[in-house]
């Protein structure tokens, strides 16, 4: 998805990552991830790469975790200064979207942003096919077209 929103508005594609990956079995990693999402966890992130302040606009993804958007984004929202910039917030789910968007476009305005256009994309909750996209393709190419 990243790369289609690149491809179409142009931009730099940033990954949030955690100084500290997670490690353990699957169920570990999932409590790990349920415990830090609801004590409002924010981890150190990995360096950018890139000064926030030097771009306008900034289109910022979530998947969802129990509800609410992941705690690297927690993180980047919470730190940056986005007074005079518009974030666009999107996410994805497999069928429970909780407060994402809001949360995020709060996050956000909170921080100084004008937030606009923030759309959800909705995957399979099928554990055989996570990878698939729900959300018609046409709906996701129109919500880019709508950036340019």
């Amino acid at each position: 998805m990243a790369e289609r929103i690149q491809a179409s508005v142009g931009g730099d594609i940033v990954r949030l990552e955690p100084v500290t990956s997670y490690e353990g079995s699957y169920d570990d990693v999932v409590r790990q991830g349920q415990e830090e999402v609801e004590r409002g966890y924010k981890p150190a992130l990995k360096p950018l790469g890139v000064n926030v302040k030097d771009y306008d606009r900034i289109i910022v993804g979530s998947p969802t975790w129990w509800y609410k958007m992941a705690p690297v984004v927690l993180t980047f929202l919470s730190g940056n200064d986005f007074t005079g910039k518009t974030v666009i917030p999107f996410m994805t789910n497999a069928g429970w979207p909780g407060t994402v968007i809001k949360d995020m476009n709060d996050l956000a305005k909170k921080k100084g942003a004008k937030v606009g256009n923030g759309h959800e994309f909705r995957f399979s909750s099928d554990e055989r096919h996570f990878d698939r996209m729900e959300t018609p393709e046409k709906e996701l190419d129109t919500w880019i077209e709508s950036l340019k």
